[in-house]
């Protein structure tokens, strides 16, 4: 590894010490429906998010309640102390597409049509609410 890399690559570190966040990778849904989940809560506070995602009939909402409790627990494990209620926001969630299989399922007349089957990596990046100071 180059010095300019190893550089920029420490950078990146220091700047990561500073985030909460937590990965979910190859979820085996497609991301458009993941995508759906990750709109009720992007932006919202932590405890009402975690309330939205429990009662929530989509299969997806399960996989990102336990995404956001794993982040949750990163954040407490950096600063060694409890989450309080109203403290911390979803600040960041997205989805992006992870590899695709594909499948072929027979059709008439000899052909094949072809399955894919989609999977996602989803991230989310939680933040502590700021004081509002006036001016």
């Amino acid at each position: 590894m180059g010095k300019r890399k190893r550089e920029s690559a420490e950078r990146i570190k220091e700047v990561r010490k500073e985030q909460y966040f937590a990965k979910l990778r190859n979820v085996p849904s497609s991301p458009r429906k993941m995508r759906l989940v990750a709109d009720m809560v992007r932006g919202v506070e932590v405890n009402k998010a975690l309330g939205i995602l429990k009662f929530s009939n989509k299969e997806a909402a399960a996989k990102v309640e336990k995404l956001l409790r794993s982040a949750i627990a990163n954040w407490e494990e950096k600063n060694q102390r409890k989450a309080e209620a109203g403290e911390l926001y979803v600040k960041t969630i997205f989805v992006d597409c992870a590899p695709m299989l594909k499948r072929l399922r027979p059709a008439p007349q000899g052909r094949g049509y072809r399955i894919r089957k989609r999977s996602n990596h989803v991230t989310i990046f939680i933040d502590t609410k700021q004081p509002k100071t006036e001016a």
